[in-house]
């Protein structure tokens, strides 16, 4: 099969059917080899990350859009340009394989059509690429709504880096199992392998590797060594800070990476609880477990009404990692911006306010809950929090640490701060 065509096609399921790109892509790799599974992935991604740009092209070049069962065919002419403006594939070789997509998309008649496009491409791209970067949208790559969310809360400036981070491609992390290796001697084995890497200063279990690999090269993976999460996302174990002996909650734990780390790191807690309400997610919750050869108690259920699914004591550590707008990991989910809708951000964070509410009741007096989203939005984050420590009596803030020590706001990660997603996170206590 034609990589450009299994582009254009994996593209069209994302933006036009609303898939998700973890989905799409993994099904259009199956039966290819590893150089054509990798220029796939190159291509949908990069499409991805510069879609209203390349479409703004499109439209400049043609007379009239391709509609319906041709839709594929915008695609296809999309793909072309990407590979002309940020690839080293030379521009003959781009044309032409993209041209003879069209033929792997049954639409042969349509093959001088992609050619002339891209060739006028070529000849007017600096005068389009001139008119493109003077919108907001298309220079950053956004929806205009994210735009302005962002512009409101950082200001234009710390706006525009934010939307360049995540238009980049985001590095594999790796998080080193504390039951069996210290970091510095993974590391060291990681060397030998050829795999450099480098860690995360105030992270003991944190590796960011130089250049990304198939897990299968991992020393030991398969025996459970060592688990593939950012940076970011490895914290909620340490801040969640569970001790021998705790009844711990993981709410909305799929695919449970948090879940097992927190048991890597203290294995001596009372029991782990593992809740999600996606029960083809929970799966991947104990594909973990199994191959950690760890255990936990899953549940499938809705982390807003765990009465529906708990009946036993108070639990001593909460993880409530919210549902959200997953605007902090667009680097590794470039499809985000184009399937999430505005509209989406206030039934979002209606949701988290009823998980949070919820869970707070099932927390021991005494006991901590640790707030988490993926999302830099302040509505999902700081002004959330907010709103409940004013709602909620026996509830306050934990400082994280000297830096992030407001009484009314946790620690935000913006997109690549020490090469790590965008992520929140709120320590609250119950008093007794």
């Amino acid at each position: 099969m034609n990589v450009r065509a299994l582009a254009a096609k994996v593209l069209n399921q994302v933006v036009e059917q609303g898939q998700s790109l973890s989905q799409a892509l993994p099904a259009a790799q199956q039966d290819l080899n590893p150089k054509d599974k990798a220029l796939l992935q190159v291509l949908c991604y990069g499409v991805l990350r510069t879609l209203p740009r390349l479409d703004f092209f499109c439209r400049s070049l043609m007379s009239k859009p391709l509609k319906g069962k041709q839709r594929a065919m915008h695609f296809l002419i999309l793909v072309g340009f990407y590979q002309l403006l940020y690839t080293r594939i030379p521009s003959h070789a781009a044309v032409g394989e993209t041209v003879n997509g069209a033929k792997a998309l049954k639409k042969p008649a349509l093959k001088g059509m992609v050619n002339g496009v891209l060739r006028s491409f070529l000849r007017e791209q600096e005068s389009l690429i001139e008119k493109a970067d003077k919108q907001d949208t298309l220079l950053y790559c956004h929806p205009g709504w994210l735009v302005k969310r962002l512009q409101a809360a950082y200001g234009k400036e710390a706006a525009a880096e934010i939307m360049h981070e995540n238009n980049q491609q985001a590095p594999m992390w790796l998080r080193v199992n504390a039951l069996h290796h210290a970091r510095d001697d993974y590391q060291a084995l990681l060397n030998e392998a050829g795999l450099p890497s480098s860690a995360l200063q105030g992270n003991d279990n944190a590796l960011r590797l130089e250049k990304a690999c198939d897990v299968y090269k991992l020393p030991g993976f398969e025996d459970g060594w060592v688990s593939v999460q950012d940076g970011a996302a490895q914290l909620a174990a340490h801040y969640l800070d569970a001790q021998p002996g705790d009844l711990v909650l993981d709410a909305c734990s799929a695919p449970g990476g948090k879940t097992v780390h927190t048991l890597e790191l203290q294995p001596q807690i009372k029991q782990m609880v593992a809740v999600d309400a996606d029960d083809k997610r929970l799966l991947r919750v104990q594909e973990n477990l199994d191959r950690l050869k760890l255990k936990a108690t899953v549940i499938h259920g809705d982390a807003s009404k765990p009465d529906s699914w708990w009946k036993g004591e108070l639990f001593d550590r909460i993880l409530c990692d919210a549902p959200c707008s997953a605007t902090g990991v667009i680097r590794r989910h470039p499809d985000i911006r184009w399937l999430r809708r505005d509209s989406d951000i206030a039934e979002l964070v209606t949701l988290q306010k009823s998980i949070l509410n919820a869970l707070w009741d099932k927390l021991k007096p005494g006991g901590v809950l640790l707030y988490a989203t993926c999302s830099i939005l302040p509505d999902e984050n700081d002004l959330q929090i907010k709103e409940f420590l004013q709602n909620t009596s026996d509830a306050s803030l934990i400082p994280l640490s000297q830096q992030y020590d407001n009484k009314e706001k946790g620690r935000q990660l913006l997109p690549n701060e020490d090469g790590m997603d965008g992520f929140y996170y709120a320590k609250l206590y119950k008093a007794l």
